[in-house]
C-alpha cells in the first residue's frame, strides 16, 4: 500500500541544508502494522509529515519516492512529486491517509467544539448534509468510547481528559475510513489502562476497516503488542528493519540493543540499573550538602504524614436560563505516611486525584478537611496552619518537579535566571553565591554550565527536565514531589532521568513522593507504593509485595494493562474493559464503593493494606 524508497529530506537553517532523513526505505502492506521506532530527533515524525504532505515550510524532499496505492482509484501515486496544496494531495490527506498526532491538546483547536473538529474532514471528503454529518460524528465518538457522545459534540478540548482528547483525535482521523492510519506516539502521555484501551480500539478499528497502520513510537512494549514489522531509526537513517519476531528475538544493531536495555522491566534484579543509550555524568560540589543522619533528632518519625485529607470541587454547568451545579469529590479521606529517605510511589489513572493530593501537600490547594504534618527532623510542622511568612520558609524544605518540561520553564528567561530565581525569592546569598550555586546545579544534573545563558528552547525535552530537577534542588530541600517527571520523555532519556533521580536521592539523602501512571517506572524507583482510584487510596504495600501479590481488583487491572517489551508476555486485549476497572460501583464485594458503604483499610502481612467494606474478613478477599 505504501512504499518509501531512498527518501531524503533537508531542512534549511541559516541558508544551509541540514539533513533530517537520509535514504529512508520501508514499506507498509495492506492491513499490516509497521512500527517506526527511535528516540526524539531520529526522524520518525518527519517521515510521517513527508507522507502526509505537511512538512514545514523550511523543509524539502531532496530525493526519493513515497509511492501510495490508492484503493479508490487503483492508481499508484508518488506523493513526493505532488504539490502539498494540490487537489490530488488534499484528497489523499485525511481522505485516504489519516494521522493521529502526538499531543492532543496542541493538535486540537481550543476555540472549536469537538463536534466541529471531528466532522470537518467528513464534510471535506464526503457529500453529507449538516445533520447527517453530525449523526455520523456522534456515532464515531461513541465508537471510540466517549461516554456521552451527544454531549461531547458541543464540548471544547479543555473540558476533556487526556484520554478523551486522544479519542477525539482518533475519531477525527477515522471519520473518513482511511486505508492507511499514521499514529504518531498515540499513547505517550496516557495512563496504562487508557493506553491499553486506545491500543485495543485501534486494533479493532483496523480489523473492522481493513486499514494499514504505521505506528510511530519509542515504547517497545507497545511495539511488541501491536506491530507485524519494525523499522528502527536513528539520526535520520534506518538502522535495522524486519519482522517483529526476528528483531525482538535476535536484535543485531547496537542501537536497538541499547534501546531494549533502557526500558524499565519488572524482572530487574535488586540494585540493577537501567542502561540508557547515553549516560549522564553528575558531579556533586561543595555548596549542595547531604544532611548528616546525626543532625536528625527524631529520624524514626515519618517525614510526611497525611491524615484524612479530602477535597470537593463544585462544578457549574448550564446556560443563560439555568445554572446547574454538582459536587466532584477529587480526594476522599486520604491518609498516608512517607518515611524519611524513601521513595514513596503514588500510582493511578488521570483524574484519580494524584496531582490534586500533591498540590494539597504543597499548600497550592486548600483541602476541605484533614491534617498534613511535615517532620523536619526535630519537630512536626502543621503545614495547613502556616501563615504566609512561615509558608515561605517552609518552601525551602519541600519542592516540586513538574510533569511537562516544556511548559514548566519560562521561555523568556535564561537557564541562569530560572535556576537563580528561587535563590532570589528566598534571599539566599549574594550574586557570587547565586552564580556559583547555579553552576553547581548544572553539573549536578549533568549539564554543561556554559549553557547557563541559553533559553529553554535550545534544549531537548530530557535536558529541560533536568533543568527542572536542578531548579527543585536549588533551595536544598529534604522532600521532593515528582509529578510524572518522565511521562513525556523517550525511553532512553527516561532512563537517564530515573538514574539521575536515584543517584541524587542517595547522594543528598532526599525523600521522594513519586507520582506516575507507568507501573514499570514506579517499580524501578519506589520503595512503597499507594494505588489511587477515584480520589481514594485502594491499596498500599511495599513494592515487591504489591507486584507479586496484588489484592485489589483495580491494582490487578493496572498490572494486566501494562504492555511488556517481551513477546512471551502479550497483552490480553480481550480482558481489557472500557471502564469497569476504574468504576468503584462495578468492583466485586467486598471492594465495591457505592457511596453508602463505609470502608476501612484491612491490614494484610508485611505492611500490605487494602481498602474494603467495613466488617470484611481476610477470607472475603479470597472469595
Amino acid at each position: 500500500m505504501l512504499e518509501v524508497n531512498e527518501l531524503a529530506v533537508d531542512f534549511t537553517l541559516h541558508e544551509s541544508a541540514v539533513p533530517a532523513l537520509k535514504d529512508v526505505s520501508f514499506r507498509v502492506d495492506p492491513g499490516e502494522t509497521v512500527a517506526l521506532v527511535g528516540e526524539s530527533g531520529s526522524g520518525k515524525s518527519v517521515t510521517s509529515q513527508a507522507i502526509m504532505g505537511i512538512l514545514p515550510t523550511n523543509a524539502r524532499i531532496r530525493s526519493g519516492e513515497i509511492l501510495f496505492d490508492n484503493p479508490e482509484t487503483g492508481q499508484r501515486i508518488d506523493i513526493a512529486q505532488l504539490d502539498p496544496e494540490s487537489l490530488p494531495m488534499r484528497r489523499i490527506r485525511s481522505g485516504n491517509i489519516s494521522i493521529i498526532f502526538q499531543e492532543p491538546m496542541t493538535s486540537l483547536s481550543p476555540v472549536h467544539t469537538i463536534g466541529d473538529q471531528v466532522s470537518e474532514a467528513l464534510f471535506l471528503h464526503r457529500d453529507a448534509s449538516r445533520l447527517e454529518g453530525l449523526k455520523l460524528t456522534e456515532a464515531m465518538l461513541k465508537h471510540v468510547g466517549f461516554p456521552d457522545p451527544a454531549r461531547a459534540l458541543g464540548m471544547y478540548p479543555f473540558e476533556l481528559s487526556g484520554g478523551l482528547r486522544q479519542r477525539a483525535m482518533i475519531a477525527m482521523a477515522m471519520i473518513t475510513h482511511p486505508s492507511l492510519l499514521i499514529a504518531d506516539e498515540p499513547t505517550t502521555a496516557l495512563d496504562v489502562t487508557i493506553q491499553a484501551r486506545i491500543l485495543k480500539l485501534i486494533r479493532e478499528l483496523q480489523a473492522e476497516l481493513g486499514m494499514a497502520l504505521l505506528l510511530i513510537t519509542h515504547d517497545l512494549g507497545v511495539v511488541s503488542n501491536m506491530s507485524d514489522r519494525v523499522v528502527v531509526m536513528y539520526h535520520g537513517r534506518v538502522m535495522e528493519a524486519g519482522p517483529l519476531q526476528d528483531l525482538f528475538a535476535n536484535p543485531q544493531h547496537d542501537y536497538l540493543k541499547a534501546l531494549m536495555h533502557a526500558v524499565p522491566r519488572f524482572d530487574l534484579a535488586p540494585g540493577e540499573r537501567l542502561m540508557p543509550v547515553r549516560e549522564i555524568h553528575s558531579e556533586t560540589g561543595a555548596l549542595i550538602k547531604h544532611q548528616p543522619a546525626d543532625q536528625i533528632v527524631d529520624a524514626d518519625a515519618p517525614h510526611l504524614r497525611v491524615s484524612e485529607v479530602s477535597k470537593t470541587y463544585r462544578l457549574h454547568s448550564g446556560n443563560w436560563f439555568s445554572n446547574e451545579s454538582r459536587d466532584l469529590l477529587a480526594v476522599d479521606r486520604v491518609s498516608l505516611a512517607v518515611e524519611r529517605g524513601e521513595c514513596f510511589g503514588l500510582v493511578g489513572e488521570s483524574g484519580c486525584g494524584k496531582t490534586t493530593l500533591s498540590k494539597i501537600i504543597m499548600r497550592a490547594i486548600t483541602p476541605d478537611q484533614g491534617e498534613i504534618l511535615y517532620h523536619d527532623g526535630s519537630r512536626a510542622i502543621d503545614v495547613r496552619a502556616l501563615d504566609n511568612s512561615e509558608l515561605l520558609q517552609f518552601r525551602r524544605k519541600m519542592q516540586f518537579i513538574f510533569q511537562d518540561p516544556y511548559s514548566a520553564l519560562n521561555p523568556r528567561m535564561t537557564v541562569f535566571d530560572i535556576l537563580r530565581e528561587p535563590l532570589v525569592v528566598h534571599a539566599m546569598g549574594d550574586i557570587d553565591y547565586q552564580r556559583a550555586m547555579t553552576t553547581e546545579l548544572m553539573r549536578l544534573v549533568g549539564l554543561d554550565p556554559r549553557f547557563l545563558n541559553r533559553y529553554p528552547h535550545s534544549f531537548s525535552g530530557g535536558q529541560r527536565q533536568r533543568i527542572g530537577i536542578a531548579r527543585a534542588l536549588a533551595l536544598q530541600p529534604d522532600l521532593i514531589i515528582c509529578d510524572e517527571p518522565v511521562s513525556a520523555l523517550d525511553v532512553s532519556i527516561q532512563a537517564q532521568v530515573l538514574n539521575l533521580l536515584k543517584d541524587l536521592q542517595q547522594e543528598l539523602g532526599l525523600t521522594f513522593v513519586f507520582i506516575s501512571h507507568n507501573l514499570a517506572v514506579i517499580h524501578y524507583t519506589a520503595n512503597r507504593i499507594a494505588v489511587m482510584c477515584a480520589g481514594r487510596i485502594v491499596e498500599l504495600a511495599p513494592r515487591d509485595r504489591l507486584f507479586e501479590h496484588p489484592v485489589h481488583p483495580y491494582t490487578r487491572a493496572l498490572l494486566s494493562a501494562v504492555p511488556h517489551p517481551e513477546l512471551s508476555q502479550p497483552l490480553d486485549f480481550n480482558a481489557i474493559t472500557e471502564s469497569a476497572a476504574s468504576d468503584p460501583t462495578q468492583w466485586p464485594q467486598p471492594f465495591r464503593l457505592d457511596g453508602s458503604t463505609r470502608t476501612t483499610f484491612m491490614a494484610l502481612e508485611e505492611g500490605h493494606f487494602v481498602r474494603v467494606a467495613a466488617g470484611s474478613k481476610p477470607s472475603d478477599l479470597a472469595a
